[in-house]
């Protein structure tokens, strides 16, 4: 089967290879892929600017839907035939403070999907089966694909962050994140603001289809300003920053209230400078959030069972996974907002 490969460490070096197909073990699942979504963090594994440990020669990818072929001995949680979409965590520890907590995302000793076990761009993948997350019918395989990227989301907006009806929520970048978060603050009833630049133009159109109560493109116009016109001169409640950018930091800083509730969710790739004592001054309860558990994903796959998030104005591209260095760079030029791969013969 044809798979992208992080076949070495250091920046660059994926191609696509030719690889046997993968037996599942005991207790592990053989799923087919039906589609798999691009994530940032697929390209910094591209340019090895991630702090997550990987394990090159390495299949790429972990954000996908498909259908159970084969299971191994053991497994009780799906069967052949079974329309399914799988955590990343492939393996913890189960022993420590964290995995004893349910915060498995946390483990020292997790190893990801993608990243240190084979993923999910190629034709097939092995995972273990109390991974997998059986899909309701009403949720297709792009929709499935898009269920990890909101998992993360619910992670960061409902399992860290309090939001409540009424609320005024600043979400900073307009990406296919950010435009998850959108939907999930305004499920918990919160009044939503989504700032970007002048590059992210259509992804504010889609942002206001999707029901942000106010677009604001920053440089354009004041985002300070305006959200003290909005919000009566007090700031937002909560800040969900999904740009990884140092400018959206410190306008999200800048924009919320005094004990407002700062989660960051955008992975930045490199140090970067803000005013810290602003969390000081402001009295900020500030969080960050990585990856996901098991409590994100059955939010996740109800929000979308319900038709709370709508994910398939989401994805503007489909194509073949070899044409995966024209989508990565697409993807770097903010050109569409999710971006899949389908498997190749």
């Amino acid at each position: 089967m044809k798979a992208l490969v992080k076949y070495d460490k250091g920046p660059g070096n994926m191609e696509i290879r030719d690889l046997e197909e993968p037996t599942p073990g005991f207790g592990e699942v053989k799923i087919e892929i039906a589609n798999t979504g691009i994530c940032g963090s697929d390209l910094h594994i591209y340019h090895y600017d991630i702090d997550i440990p990987i394990n090159p020669p390495v299949t790429t990818g972990h954000e996908f839907a498909g259908t159970v072929v084969e299971v191994g001995s053991g497994v009780t949680s799906c069967a052949v035939g079974d329309r399914v979409t799988s955590e990343t965590a492939y393996s913890y520890c189960g022993e420590c403070r964290h995995c004893r907590d349910g915060y498995y995302n946390l483990c020292n000793q997790r190893r990801t999907l993608g990243y240190w076990h084979n993923g999910a761009f190629a034709r097939y993948t092995v995972v273990p089966g109390d991974r997998v997350h059986r899909l309701p019918e009403s949720i297709d395989f792009r929709a499935g694909a898009m269920l990890e990227p909101l998992a993360c989301v619910t992670h960061a907006a409902i399992d860290l962050t309090s939001i409540t009806e009424g609320d005024w929520v600043l979400v900073t970048g307009p990406g296919a994140i950010g435009l998850l978060a959108l939907q999930t603050a305004r499920a918990l009833g919160a009044r939503v603001i989504v700032s970007g630049t002048s590059v992210d133009r259509e992804r504010l159109d889609a942002a206001a289809q999707l029901g942000a109560e106010r677009t604001i493109e920053v440089g354009t116009t004041d985002l300070e300003e305006e959200i003290k016109t909005l919000t009566d001169g007090a700031g937002v409640d909560v800040v969900l920053e999904c740009a990884g950018s140092e400018k959206a930091v410190d306008s999200g800083l800048r924009a919320i209230r005094k004990r407002g509730q700062f989660t960051q969710v955008g992975l930045f790739g490199r140090p970067v400078t803000i005013e810290f004592e602003k969390v000081c001054f402001k009295e900020l309860k500030l969080t960050g959030s990585i990856g996901s558990k098991r409590s994100s994903w059955e939010a996740a796959i109800q929000l979308v069972a319900d038709g709370k998030v709508r994910t398939h104005p989401l994805i503007s591209h489909v194509l073949p996974l070899t044409e995966w260095e024209h989508a990565f760079q697409q993807f770097e030029n903010k050109v569409g907002l999710k971006l899949m791969l389908q498997p190749v013969e």
